[in-house]
Parts: C-alpha cells; sequence; structure tokens
C-alpha cells in the first residue's frame, strides 16, 4: 500500500518562501515513476483545490492564483515530489496535501502539512 507523507509546512510571513516534499513511501519505482503526483490545498471553510500537478513524463500544471510563484518537480529515483512556493500571500494559507494518481487509476492521499502565511 503506497503511503505519502509530506514535510516541509510552517509559518512564514507574506513575501517568503518554502518548499515542501512528498515521499512516496512502499512504493516500487514501476508504481511511482509513470503516476501523477499532485499537490493540493484547503483553506478554511473552502473546499480542497489543486493547486499543482505533474505527471510521469514531465507535464506540469498549475492553478492560475500560483502560476509563476510555485513550482512542482519531482524526482524519480528518490520518489519524492517537490512544490517550491515562492512570494507567499496570507490567501495561500491552508493544509496542503499530496495526492498520488496511479497508471490503474487509483487515488493516494498524504495526511498533509500545514501552511500559514501571517504577519
Amino acid at each position: 500500500q503506497v503511503q505519502l507523507v509530506e514535510s516541509g509546512g510552517g509559518l512564514v510571513q507574506p513575501g517568503e518562501s518554502l518548499r515542501l516534499s512528498c515521499k512516496a513511501t512502499r512504493a516500487i519505482s514501476s508504481t511511482f515513476n509513470p503516476s501523477t503526483m499532485s499537490w493540493y490545498r484547503q483553506a478554511p471553510g473552502m473546499q480542497r483545490e489543486l493547486v499543482a500537478a505533474i505527471t510521469g513524463g514531465g507535464i506540469t500544471n498549475s492553478a492560475d492564483s500560483v502560476k509563476d510563484r510555485f513550482t512542482i518537480s519531482r524526482d524519480n529515483a528518490r520518489k519524492m515530489v517537490y512544490l517550491q512556493m515562492n512570494s507567499l500571500k496570507p490567501e495561500d494559507t491552508g493544509v496542503y496535501y499530496c495526492a498520488m494518481k496511479a497508471s490503474w487509476g487509483t487515488d493516494y492521499w498524504g495526511q498533509g502539512t500545514q501552511v500559514t502565511v501571517s504577519s
């Protein structure tokens, strides 16, 4: 059973940066490498929303609200996915979740990591 473990959240001031990491434990390369990895976030009282995604082939997309500020990347050898977040804003506050969509369609989710942007 694939497990996703996020890290890197915290409290920062507006304009600062954070890098989130997600490790896919108990995943073999043939499972991880072709999967689409994503970051979602959920603000208090709001629905969970897609922040950014990266396919097994390295194609990325991101929400309009984070374009030019956030960058998603992956390291297949380490079974890791990252979210580099720059120029953070208070509206970026929320719980950030790592997600994997395996090639056969199953979705896996991490437990989430809290990001708080406040002065």
